[in-house]
């Protein structure tokens, strides 16, 4: 892990609001750098929260590496907006196929 990942995840992880705020926005610039570590941190945190924040800022990496995770998650109520929201911008023949596919089987 990187120093800028550990610190600002320290800083996600922080009882104050605005802490945890300032390390989003430490991440939210580099999302694209970090998103091997996004995922990872992802897939083992139980915050639910946090867990939400990171999903953000997988899906704002705009990487093709994202798209099994982001196709994942849209039929999760919680991260459903960040996984559409992730595959737009995206913006890939996969990540139209799999919105397309998502809209025809009633969703959004």
């Amino acid at each position: 892990m990187t120093k800028r990942f550990e610190e600002a995840m320290r800083m996600m992880r922080h009882r104050d609001p605005q802490m945890q705020e300032d390390g989003f926005g430490v991440l939210e610039p580099h999302a694209a750098e970090h998103l091997d570590e996004l995922i990872e941190a992802f897939r083992e945190e139980q915050d639910r929260g946090l867990r939400a924040w990171l999903f953000e800022l997988i899906a704002a990496a705009r990487d093709s590496k994202a798209l099994p995770l982001l196709v994942q998650h849209l039929v999760d109520d919680d991260l459903r907006g960040y996984a559409v929201h992730g595959l737009v911008v995206l913006d890939t023949k996969e990540a139209r196929t799999a919105l397309y596919r998502d809209r025809a089987n009633g969703e959004d």
